[in-house]
């Protein structure tokens, strides 16, 4: 079967050569360059891409918006925080196709990773990628406040696979999903903490923070957010409105578009 080379999406020439360098500088020459071509020029429709630390091949698809995730979590390190705790118990809510769940894989390899994504496709390709890691446990759910039905709102194209967002549905139909709340994940696998939440659920978090967040809220050290004010205005107003009634640390810490707060415990 005859193959061809999509390249990625919106990327100039110059862009290119940029991340290409940014590839080596993080990988080494070898390791970079194969990296680099296998994302962005690949010929397959997976791609498979060895990621020093990881045991196993990260698998992406081709000419998809899997690379941005990808530049964002390996190569840019939006997530690699320092914190002073050992994570035991960590919820990565919109885990897409499982790349920021691996990366805390790497970096904590001692925990236990509930890796929660509503997107059926993205789904698909988050059980591929975790498949060998029993201690990621991938969750087929949308994130709300409340146990309801959802609707996801913009399928997208075959280009753009992470801007999904969702709303609540009245009736449940065959494209609808279940939602779950943070509250219930903690009772499917009895913890009474959280070590780390990592949310990044396309303007949900404004649900999420504006009720029913109390049992939850106070049982979590760390949160590691990405706010989508640009899509849903108030999603930043609740979310701090919420940290604001709990001895949270907000303001110091910051990578890419990720803000990450620390509960003073």
């Amino acid at each position: 079967m005859q193959t061809t080379v999509r390249p990625h999406p919106g990327i100039s020439s110059d862009r290119r050569l940029t991340t290409l360098a940014r590839h080596i500088n993080k990988f080494g020459f070898i390791p970079g360059s194969k990296i680099f071509f296998s994302n962005y020029f690949g010929k397959t429709d997976l791609l498979h891409i060895k990621i020093p630390g990881l045991e196993h091949d990260l698998i992406l698809r081709n000419g998809s918006s899997d690379a941005y995730c990808f530049n964002q979590v390996f190569l840019d390190l939006d997530y690699d925080f320092e914190v002073e705790i050992k994570p035991a118990f960590i919820v990565d809510c919109g885990a897409n196709i499982g790349l920021s769940s691996l990366f805390f894989h790497k970096k904590y390899p001692q925990a236990t990773i509930v890796a929660v994504e509503p997107e059926a496709s993205n789904f698909g390709m988050l059980q591929k990628n975790t498949a060998a890691y029993p201690s990621i446990k991938p969750l087929n759910f949308g994130i709300w406040n409340k146990s309801v039905n959802l609707q996801i709102l913009n399928e997208g194209s075959e280009n753009d696979k992470w801007g999904f967002t969702v709303k609540e549905t009245e009736t449940a139909t065959k494209d609808s999903i279940q939602a779950v709340t943070i509250q219930e994940i903690m009772d499917m696998y009895g913890k009474d903490e959280i070590d780390i939440l990592n949310i990044d659920i396309e303007g949900s978090e404004l649900e999420l923070f504006s009720s029913d967040y109390e049992s939850w809220l106070p049982k979590t050290k760390i949160i590691m957010i990405e706010l989508h004010d640009r899509g849903r205005k108030y999603c930043g107003k609740a979310f701090f409105q919420a940290l604001f009634k709990y001895d949270f640390s907000i303001n110091q810490y910051h990578r890419g578009e990720i803000i990450m707060c620390i509960r003073n415990y």
